[in-house]
């Protein structure tokens, strides 16, 4: 019988992931699936237990973050299980990429007649991200939103939590090097995408999880309304302006004389110098066949 490891954020949907275990395993078991359930905490390894390097199948509850928490867990013992993703979190935005329903037992549905891919994730400074790496304006937005405010209001909890950085921002000197060469600049804000969406915006629209490339975007400096404007703009069209500049690219650094604090998929990362690569096919997840919707 094949093994899925079930791991859950019990904070993740408000606790409704956590009242709902019995049903999302019985989905696993009725694939044929022996199942093991473990609560995440993240001051520990999951796959610190030998049983964990053996299943077939990881199962991650949770946002974007615990997602991230499981992806480098999982490297840090140099294993390559395949990962099914059960979207618990405010946006979800990997998860979105590759067709995940919303509704948990949709999704666990999904997983279990679904398909294993090999998809890109991304590296920075030895860290594994698998959606999205960032640094300047808003770049803390995810960290400092309280769990209840994403929980209730879902992706206006960003707008909300990110205006209030606005006009406490800096501006970061970069020295960039990436396929297409070396520049400087001075950024308000720099993204840099494997997925294409951050906190359900959809930003990166050329983004695949399946191109080998990073999307990078930089928003560079200029007065806090051509800012605003500026970033309105892009997120109204989805299209580069004077003030926002896109490199695709399979490896960029960065350096700067400031050492501005970083976020990757909604956690705490690396600090400057930066070395950033995608990794094509570094991750197996399971994708499904279509998106066709399921009763809950």
């Amino acid at each position: 019988m094949k093994k899925a490891l079930i791991l859950y954020n019990p904070k993740a949907g408000g606790g409704h992931v956590e009242r709902r275990l019995d049903a999302i395993a019985g989905i696993f078991r009725e694939g044929e699936y022996d199942v093991l359930i473990r609560r995440i905490a993240f001051d520990a390894n999951p796959f610190d237990e030998a049983e964990t390097h053996t299943v077939d199948l990881v199962v991650v509850c949770g946002g974007d973050g615990t997602v991230n928490y499981v992806l480098n867990a999982m490297k840090a013992h140099a294993l390559d299980l395949t990962l099914g993703i059960i979207p618990a979190g405010t946006a979800n935005d990997f998860a979105g990429s590759i067709g995940m329903r919303k509704g948990l037992l949709k999704a666990a549905r999904q997983i279990v007649a679904g398909r294993a891919e090999r998809l890109d994730c991304a590296r920075v400074n030895g860290l594994y991200f698998i959606n999205i790496f960032s640094f300047g304006l808003f770049t803390t937005t995810s960290q400092h939103t309280p769990d209840a405010l994403k929980h209730h209001i879902g992706k206006a909890a960003y707008i909300i939590e990110g205006s209030k950085e606005l006009y406490h921002s800096e501006y970061i000197p970069l020295h960039i090097s990436h396929d297409g060469g070396e520049e400087h600049t001075e950024a308000l804000i720099v993204l840099v995408f494997n997925g294409e969406t951050a906190g359900q915006f959809r930003l990166a629209r050329e983004a695949s999880v399946r191109d080998g490339l990073l999307d990078v975007l930089i928003m560079s400096r200029c007065n806090i309304l051509n800012s605003a404007r500026a970033m309105l703009m892009f997120l109204l069209n989805g299209k580069p302006n004077a003030a926002i500049k896109h490199i695709r690219t399979s490896h960029i650094e960065m350096r700067s004389p400031l050492n501005p604090p970083t976020d990757m998929d909604g956690q705490r990362s690396a600090e400057f110098p930066l070395s950033i690569e995608c990794i094509a096919g570094g991750v197996s997840v399971v994708c499904p066949y279509n998106n066709e919707e399921e009763d809950e």
